[in-house]
């Protein structure tokens, strides 16, 4: 008996030791998050689900799961911070038992998750995902219900990025490219979605007018991206281009060339190639991107609108006047 409780005490130290420990741990990387100004939180499943259009959901069963791509969770996002490190004194009782669990070597139940494209959110377990992240354990066991969208979500995707992939999968919903072209995956790491629209919508009006006949939404949308996106994203892979702007994407540059084509024939009232575009853009503002790249937009949106007298802004007085 004695030799039991003496057991059960010393494991109850380590286990406490090491929640301690991941306490601490969880506190700095708080403090760490907030000089860096990176998001730490977990996501909560409840904003995901808001934001992003659900078009089915399956249950596939128990699976072993990466722990790393473990996200968020559906109840207890404010209880462990992104690495699943505890960040409530609350939390200390039940993990403290899994821990001495986990010294006993007794197996526990698998957990409950969400998957929701290539990430996972917790509905049951997240106590369990904390102790096993904090013992350095790499998978663990799920029984997984995936949840179907039209965009792709990795391990990086925070807060931040719900508006952006709303974006993306009205785009994606809007066009049909879901359906039309399952392999389309454009991606913008800069609000845009709109704009490659409007792009879809002249492509449509041009085609009518070639034709001589109505042009039917899909018929519009395949063509725009056959005969217009797929060949500038080729020139983008061929001509390298994207190594020129680290962190962004095929279709930053897609939308930014396009206009920036738009922007020289305009210039030079001359036909400019997409090939020459994308050169010249690589060229002009791998360097300085942000700067030039709202002025091109800026004066791309006069020239539309009929005023080709307008002048590019310089970065200086931009900011000038951004800040007035």
């Amino acid at each position: 008996m004695t030799a039991d409780w003496d057991r059960s005490g010393f494991l109850e130290r380590i286990a406490s030791a090491d929640y301690q420990a991941a306490l601490r741990k969880g506190f700095w990387r708080s403090v760490f998050s907030w000089l860096t100004q990176n998001n730490n939180e977990l996501l909560p499943f409840d904003e995901v689900r808001k934001y992003l259009p659900l078009l089915g959901q399956y249950d596939i069963g128990l699976r072993q799961i990466p722990l790393d791509k473990i996200v968020g969770s559906v109840g207890r996002y404010q209880d462990f911070d992104r690495a699943f490190l505890p960040r409530q004194t609350h939390t200390k009782g039940r993990w403290v038992n899994i821990d001495k669990a986990h010294l006993q070597d007794i197996v526990l139940p698998p957990i409950e998750v969400y998957k929701v494209g290539e990430v996972y959110f917790v509905k049951d377990g997240n106590h369990r995902v904390s102790v096993a992240r904090q013992r350095g354990q790499v998978f663990i066991d799920a029984y997984v219900t995936e949840i179907q969208i039209p965009v792709q979500l990795d391990a990086d995707f925070d807060h931040d990025d719900l508006i952006r992939k709303k974006e993306q999968a009205e785009f994606l919903l809007k066009t049909g490219l879901v359906n039309l072209r399952p392999e389309a995956q454009i991606e913008l790491t800069v609000p845009g979605y709109s704009r490659l629209l409007e792009h879809i919508e002249t492509h449509r009006w041009f085609m009518g007018e070639k034709y001589q006949r109505p042009i039917k939404w899909e018929e519009a949308v395949t063509s725009w991206y056959d005969e217009v996106y797929v060949p500038l994203v080729r020139v983008i892979r061929e001509q390298n281009i994207l190594e020129h702007f680290p962190n962004r994407t095929e279709g930053d540059l897609y939308l930014w060339i396009i206009e920036h084509l738009w922007y020289l024939r305009e210039e030079y009232k001359a036909d400019v190639s997409p090939d020459e575009a994308a050169q010249h853009f690589a060229e002009e503002y791998s360097e300085r991107m942000f700067d030039r790249i709202l002025n091109i937009i800026r004066h791309t949106a006069r020239i539309l609108t009929g005023e080709e007298d307008a002048e590019i802004i310089p970065p200086q007085e931009k900011e000038d006047t951004l800040s007035t």
